[in-house]
C-alpha cells in the first residue's frame, strides 16, 4: 500500500533535486525595534544562512497592513529571492496584523505549516499555542511564511519545519501547470 501522497522515495527525490542554496529576505514587523534591536530577525537570518541560504536583504515594517504588503510585495517581485520569511505580528493583539495584510498577496496557503507549528508549539508552551497565527504559503512562485516574534517560536518554525522543507518548497512553488 502507498502513502496518500506517493511513496516516501519520491518525497526523498523531490528533496534530493531541490536546489540547495536559496535566496531570502527577511522582513521584521515592529513599531518598537530597529535593526540593531531586532533579535528575532536577526535569528531568521543566521539560522537561513546556518543552512547554507543567502540573506539579501533583512527589513523592519510597521504593523501596518500596508507597509507589510508594499514591503511583501517588493520581495516576491524580485527575480533573485526565493523566500520571504516575516517576524511579528501573527498574534491576536489589534496591532497585529501580518496574517490579514499577508492572505491576499498569496497565490496557495500552505495550511500544514501553521497546523505544525501550532501543534510543536503546544508541546512547549502548551495552551497558548493557539494565540499564534503564524502561516505559509507562495506568492509569485515564491515561498512566503509568517513566523511569531519570539526567538523560541522562530527557531521552533525553522529548525523543526522550514528549513528542512524550504528547497522542496521553493522547487514546488515554481512548477507550472
Amino acid at each position: 500500500m502507498t502513502a496518500p501522497h506517493g511513496d516516501a522515495s519520491s518525497v526523498h527525490g523531490h528533496r534530493a533535486a531541490a536546489k540547495r542554496t536559496l535566496a531570502a529576505v527577511v522582513i521584521t514587523v515592529s513599531d518598537t525595534r530597529t535593526l540593531e534591536t531586532d533579535t528575532g530577525g536577526a535569528l531568521v537570518a543566521e539560522l537561513l544562512e546556518g543552512a547554507g541560504h543567502r540573506v539579501l536583504e533583512r527589513r523592519l515594517v510597521p504593523d501596518e497592513a500596508d507597509a507589510i504588503r508594499t514591503a511583501v510585495g517588493a520581495a516576491v517581485a524580485r527575480d533573485d529571492v526565493q523566500v520571504v520569511l516575516l517576524t511579528g505580528g501573527t498574534g491576536i493583539a489589534a496591532r497585529d496584523v501580518t496574517p490579514e495584510a499577508l492572505e491576499p498577496l498569496l497565490d496557495r496557503v500552505v495550511p500544514g505549516f501553521g497546523e505544525l507549528f501550532r501543534a510543536l508549539s503546544y508541546q512547549e508552551i502548551g495552551s497558548a499555542a493557539i494565540l499564534s497565527r503564524a502561516l505559509a504559503g507562495t506568492a509569485r512562485g515564491r515561498v512566503v511564511a509568517a513566523l511569531p516574534g519570539s526567538r523560541a517560536a522562530i527557531r521552533l518554525a525553522l529548525e523543526k519545519l522550514l528549513l528542512p522543507e524550504l528547497p522542496h518548497l521553493a522547487a514546488e512553488a515554481t512548477k507550472r501547470a
